[in-house]
């Protein structure tokens, strides 16, 4: 993989071998060192009780996560991260199956426009991205006995909304969506960097394309 002024998000279900694969491109670095790490919970999560308090939690995490990207890119000129750092998609697929309402994802929508207002949040240049089946999900998961995925069966149920956010996000923009996980990523063959990464307009123009939540 060739550096090249970059922000690379690497996405999929829980199992999907994010990390793993975040760690070939890298040679085998540590995340610490080579890539963004994917968030890891604390335990002291909003309840969703306050969705403007949820949002905006969720909102700085993540802004904090597009900050280390935009830091590890001008320092080595790509930056992988396990998971997208805008991470908008999940409180959509949450409401899209119906395991959060659909006011968690308008709530959350709204922090992130503003957060995309300050330049704080923003699309990576390049998705990379792999939805293996049930089956191998499963499989992928029993060969990693480190990780617990205490979430594993619900974040299974996201593979298909998964696919319906990052299929809108390459039809409003066409090229920045990879939909497997190559051995090596060749940044040559790619579209550049985007002129305008925190874009609200492609942000909306990606929502409007979306099919539409469950009330």
């Amino acid at each position: 993989m060739e550096n090249g002024l970059v922000i690379v998000a690497v996405e999929g279900p829980s199992a999907a071998g994010k990390t793993t694969w975040c760690r070939t491109q890298l040679g085998g670095e540590s995340a610490a060192e080579g890539f963004v790490a994917e968030y890891q919970p604390t335990g002291f999560e909003p309840d969703g009780t306050d969705l403007d308090v949820q949002a905006s939690y969720w909102t700085t995490v993540n802004s904090k996560r597009w900050s280390q990207a935009e830091d590890l890119e001008s320092r080595t000129g790509t930056a992988l991260c396990d998971s997208d750092p805008l991470k908008l998609h999940y409180s959509w697929c949450l409401a899209a199956v119906g395991a959060a309402p659909r006011e968690r994802f308008e709530h959350e929508l709204l922090a992130v426009e503003s957060a995309f207002a300050q330049l704080k949040l923003g699309f990576a240049d390049l998705t990379v991205i792999s939805i293996p089946s049930p089956g191998q999900l499963l499989l992928q998961r029993k060969g990693d006995p480190s990780r617990r995925r205490r979430h594993f069966e619900l974040h299974a149920t996201l593979a298909e909304p998964l696919t319906e956010w990052y299929s809108a996000v390459e039809r409003v923009d066409p090229g920045r969506v990879v939909w497997h996980f190559p051995a090596q990523l060749d940044l040559s063959q790619c579209p550049p960097t985007r002129p305008h990464r925190s874009d609200l307009s492609l942000l909306r123009a990606v929502i409007n394309e979306l099919p539409p939540l469950p009330r």
